[in-house]
């Protein structure tokens, strides 16, 4: 139990309009986006760096447990509170501070969403690669901490890439910066990329410096149908065998297009029948971009394509990608619990993937859906269940646990931008060693020596 005390510094620390123990207000602060439900016995609203950093020292001195959240759209738990405690929400902290045009830089605090600060740079002729799906919804402290994916990863990496450095509180209260504003810098340990995708048990982010690249002057869009997820994969790989590096390149499922024409009424975003279809998109000089379309088109037709649509403005490619955005809520459509599996694998071995996925459909008598960024092998496997039922639910787990399996067999990863967080934990030592997962433990000991930030991720408990 927390004492009254505790309760009356916090509240001096931010003030009453931003200190919360209603059940209402810690019903929000318990949940993200993940089917994991915590409990949390006080939220509060920070605004300045001396808030948190007075909020950190509170909790660490009086062995207070501390998560911190931003937008709430994780799929694996990371922002909720399974020990209790204090939950710090960061959704004051929403201003771009700088765009510095010269030095191609965007200064920014975490709770950004993620597709205003690429409206805001694209407006000046800038470009914010990463782009999550819940990129209109998510924030960049979030897309920090989780490092953040997206479709056109392939071409231009993943939050990691685009971090230069950070202002942080660290979880004893101390405020550190890392990095800076120039692109080289080997002054000590990288202790940016080190948070980066530490999932918020390291340190509090409280400003990002970002580098930013030049707007492409072109894009274009093509959508490729085939009749099999193998005619797909052999265009990526005619793709890659050519050297076209497509900004984005999306594979969706048979399950997952069916999934989308039940929920919108409407087969037009793929013909019937299609079972795997493609979303590619190339950018960069006009002529370029003419060039290398052309040559998508004719590798997807060699592959096998059924047909190839191209855009000619930006309203016909926003309805090709319109299917890639109605995947999500389609699929509730089908089942009441999606388990969402982020896995990644090398781009030799997603057929395999396909293979082995189309196998676990028929072993464990289960629908499964998948869609993702075939570019960097990272596939998303739903596996869709009706929660009231035991034995779905029982047989979801086995095929959960051998999809990892085949995955690490493949010399994948069980996570590729979701994170670890509370949902994957106990499947860490699948793919890392004893041994590095004590190298590990010893870094968070060393940020967080009494382990109050964002207790019980990552690592499985005991």
């Amino acid at each position: 139990m927390l004492s009254l005390e505790f309760f009356t510094q916090l509240e001096e620390i931010v003030g009453a309009v931003n200190f919360f123990r209603d059940d209402a207000s810690l019903s929000v602060y318990s949940a993200d986006k993940s089917e994991n439900k915590g409990s949390v016995d006080v939220a509060v609203r920070p605004r300045t760096v001396t808030e948190v950093a007075s909020v950190a020292r509170l909790c660490n001195e009086s062995h207070v447990p501390l998560t911190v959240r931003g937008a709430g759209t994780g799929y694996t738990g990371g922002a909720v509170p399974i020990h209790g405690g204090v939950v710090m929400s960061m959704e004051r902290f929403t201003r771009v501070i700088e765009i510095d045009e010269m030095n191609l830089l965007a200064i920014v605090e975490p709770n950004v969403i993620t597709g205003d600060l690429q409206r805001t740079v694209e407006g000046v002729g800038l470009f914010y690669p990463p782009d999550p799906a819940s990129l209109n919804q998510s924030v960049i402290g979030g897309n920090v901490a989780e490092c953040a994916g997206g479709p056109r990863a392939f071409k231009y990496g993943t939050t990691k890439n685009y971090v230069l450095g950070l202002e942080a509180v660290l979880p004893t209260g101390e405020v550190v910066k890392t990095g800076g504003k120039t692109i080289k810098n080997v002054v000590g340990y990288d202790l940016t990329k080190l948070i980066v995708g530490s999932e918020g048990t390291l340190a509090i982010i409280t400003k990002v410096i970002l580098r930013l690249i030049p707007k492409p002057r072109s894009r274009e869009t093509l959508r490729a149908t085939f009749t099999s997820i193998d005619s797909a994969v052999k265009a990526v790989v005619g793709l890659i065998q050519e050297r076209i590096i497509p900004a984005a390149m999306e594979l969706i499922d048979q399950k997952s297009l069916d999934a989308v024409a039940q929920y919108l009424e409407d087969r037009t975003l793929a013909p019937d029948g299609t079972a795997a279809l493609l979303l590619i998109e190339v950018d960069g000089t006009e002529v370029a971009v003419g060039q290398e379309a052309a040559l998508v088109k004719t590798a997807c037709v060699r592959a096998g394509a059924t047909e190839v649509l191209r855009s000619t403005n930006d309203d016909e490619r926003n309805e090709l990608w319109r299917v890639r955005r109605e995947i999500s809520p389609s699929l509730r459509m089908i089942a009441d619990l999606k388990i969402n599996h982020d896995v990644v694998v090398p781009r030799s071995g997603i057929s395999s993937l396909f293979e082995f996925i189309q196998q676990l459909r028929e072993q464990f008598d289960l629908t499964i859906a998948c869609f993702g960024h075939i570019g960097d092998g990272n596939i998303h496997v739903n596996i869709m269940i009706d929660p009231k039922d035991a034995k779905a639910v029982s047989r979801s787990r086995q095929a959960e646990l051998a999809l990892f399996t085949e995955v690490v067999r493949l010399e994948g990863s069980i996570s590729g931008e979701h994170g670890i967080g509370l949902s994957k934990a106990s499947f860490l030592g699948m793919e890392l060693s004893d041994e590095t997962i004590s190298l590990m433990k010893r870094l968070k000991q060393a940020f967080d020596p009494n382990g109050i930030l964002n207790p019980g991720k990552i690592f499985p408990e005991d």
